[in-house]
């Protein structure tokens, strides 16, 4: 029995934006055909691919092996489009880059152009665990992800090394400082990032550590709304120290602990069978060149798994400090 190409791809779009109406609107067709491909998919192999229809739709698990199935065929199908595109290897193609890093992202982008003016290049920002699940399903080509998941899907090139800083107002007794006693936070109001953010985990696996609460934690979701929250006296914030581009009316202070507890390496992630190809070798070239601009110390060690790429030490070190 043939299978429809047409068909995948709508519940491949539909297993990605979790919702047959998102979908629609992706492809560009109807909500009502995208709706009678997947009937005629599951009715053509008498098989559920979902759990229901009422979005977010959950992939059963027979629609989950199927999903890692299309996604290595439509991988595959953008680099044969690619190749087609382009027979001479003068890499005209699209590059989606997705990634936690705002910093990382634009200087990665200028590196690429710079190498090849002839690439598209289309960036897309946000927490670290949204970069690594648009790269997992599919929606971009690559990532910059802080301290990600190990999966052998994936093949992970360190890219730089941060440490937390706290930013404080410029009038803050504090501010002016060497380093910022942590402890100081038990009389402070601590503004935070979102509950899935790299920041706010690392800052609450810190601040357990040492069993210290903060006066009062206000969530202001982005990295932009806390920077502006301390500007303007509402209270403390603690970032990676790239994340919060210089400002005159903010300090930003080392804390008074271990690099070694606050620390998070950013990696560029891209599938295992995309590696090699002549764009995500370009990719990874021009990120090579970005290293000396890292914080602290990088230790390439090349397209590795992220368990041996990954500086050990912060959660050994967090444990002692328990």
């Amino acid at each position: 029995m043939s299978v429809n190409h047409q068909h995948l791809r709508a519940f491949h779009v539909i297993a990605i934006e979790g919702s047959i109406s998102r979908a629609a609107r992706r492809l560009n067709v109807a909500q009502p055909t995208l709706s009678q491909q997947l009937k005629a998919l599951e009715g053509r192999h008498q098989a559920a691919l979902f759990d229901g229809r009422k979005p977010p739709l959950r992939l059963t698990a027979f629609g989950q092996q199927l999903f890692d199935l299309t996604r290595k065929l439509f991988v595959a199908s953008q680099d044969i489009d690619d190749l087609l595109r382009d027979p001479e290897g003068r890499m005209t193609a699209e590059l989606r880059l997705g990634s936690d890093s705002p910093f990382f992202a634009v200087r990665l982008a200028a590196a690429i152009r710079a190498r090849n003016s002839a690439i598209a290049i289309r960036v897309r920002i946000g927490n670290a665990v949204e970069t690594f699940s648009w790269l997992k399903d599919g929606q971009i080509d690559v990532g910059i992800v802080s301290d990600p998941p190990g999966d052998n899907a994936f093949t992970y090139d360190p890219l730089f090394s941060d440490r937390l800083v706290i930013a404080v107002p410029k009038d803050h007794p504090l501010a002016r400082q060497s380093v910022f006693p942590l402890a100081a936070l038990a009389s402070e109001r601590l503004l935070v990032r979102e509950s899935n953010s790299r920041t706010r985990l690392a800052t609450e696996e810190l601040l357990q550590a040492f069993d210290i609460a903060p006066a009062e934690v206000m969530e202001l979701h982005t990295r932009e709304a806390i920077r502006e929250g301390v500007a303007i006296g509402l209270g403390l914030g603690i970032f990676f120290s790239l994340d919060c581009p210089p400002d005159n009316r903010i300090g930003l202070v080392p804390l008074d602990v271990d690099v070694g507890l606050c620390r998070l390496t950013g990696y560029v992630v891209c599938l295992n069978e995309r590696r090699r190809t002549p764009l995500l070798c370009s990719v990874v070239d021009a990120a090579a060149g970005l290293r000396a601009m890292s914080p602290l110390p990088v230790h390439p060690a090349g397209a590795v798994a992220v368990q041996s790429a990954r500086p050990a030490g912060r959660a050994e070190l967090l444990a002692a400090a328990r």
